[in-house]
């Protein structure tokens, strides 16, 4: 990348998710919960460190107990947590997340204000994002005021320095206002970014088709882009860039538990772009480092929780050799 960086930013949430320790019930059902650190931002700066890469993060944590722990976890795993700030007057984030009997995944989430939506733009660690490679964020911090200012000049920072913007909608349909809101929001800075990656439950909430023919995914094309990717689960993943798409199958494994397989995923092709850019114009460069992503994805999917399940280089070369 520009000047031989390889640092990749992440912005926006970390929370804690109470997960059930039986699967296959509802919340209410749940007789008691573990905690799991996540958020799916600080899972992909946590992706890239695993494997070797250069990752920072930049968002709020609550002045407490959690939030503490969320920062140690983070530089306990090679993360530089320079760009992350405190409030002494909110919360850290709690989820309350269950994978029903039906598969489905069930959230509660206790922000009301949590401390992530807090972060002003003049708490942001200009110096820290200006280094970027690449800058990575979702669209949970576009949902309230004063974080979704932060996120958006944060994005202009990126820009001006010249990093590469990456977009993981991560849409989560309960902390919106409503549907049309939630779209609306997702959308309004679509076109800023260079590389976007959508899941097809997210291709069909944008675009109100449910298919995942090229006809659909080219709605959410713009010329701005450089790569827009699918995820279509254990199917692969179907890419897009100016020159050439395809489709790239994933890996078959055994799945326990899908939490954090597409922050692994991003955080692996993240990893990959920023040590190898020309990847985006080069296919067969490009089917190589998306295979190495779907790997890292699957295994991530083999295990219980995101965070201690992201593999490192070693672990996603074996896979790769198996298959």
């Amino acid at each position: 990348m520009a000047g031989g960086r390889e640092l990749v930013v992440s912005f926006g949430e970390m929370l804690i998710d109470f997960v059930p320790t039986v699967a296959g019930v509802s919340l209410a059902e749940a007789p008691a919960f573990l905690k799991a650190p996540g958020g799916a931002p600080a899972n992909v700066a946590i992706a890239v460190s695993r494997l070797g890469g250069e990752a920072a993060f930049v968002g709020k944590l609550g002045d407490d107990e959690f939030g503490r722990m969320l920062a140690a976890i983070l530089r306990d795993n090679g993360v530089d947590a320079g760009g992350v700030v405190f409030d002494a007057g909110a919360r850290t984030a709690l989820a309350f997340v269950t994978l029903r009997a039906d598969g489905e995944r069930e959230f509660m989430f206790y922000r009301n204000p949590s401390a992530d939506m807090l972060l002003t733009a003049d708490e942001l660690n200009v110096e820290l994002i200006k280094r970027a490679a690449v800058f990575h964020y979702g669209s949970i911090s576009l949902i309230a005021e004063p974080c979704r200012s932060a996120h958006l000049r944060a994005m202009e920072i990126a820009k001006e320095a010249g990093a590469l913007l990456s977009y993981d909608p991560n849409l989560r349909e309960a902390l919106w206002p409503s549907r049309e809101e939630a779209r609306t929001k997702i959308l309004s800075i679509w076109d800023q970014a260079d590389i976007v990656k959508v899941s097809e439950v997210e291709l069909e909430f944008l675009t109100g088709i449910d298919s995942v023919e090229d006809d659909v995914v080219m709605k959410l094309w713009r010329p701005t882009m450089k790569l827009l990717l699918v995820t279509l689960g254990d199917q692969g993943c179907k890419y897009y860039t100016r020159d050439f798409h395809g489709a790239v199958p994933s890996f078959k494994v055994q799945q326990v538990d899908t939490t954090g397989a597409g922050d692994a995923f991003v955080g692996a092709l993240l990893r990959k772009i920023v040590q190898d850019p020309s990847s985006l114009q080069d296919q067969k460069k490009l089917v190589e480092a998306i295979k190495f992503a779907n790997a890292c994805g699957a295994i991530t999917a083999t295990k219980k929780g995101a965070i201690p399940s992201l593999p490192t280089a070693t672990e996603v070369l074996q896979l790769m050799e198996k298959a």
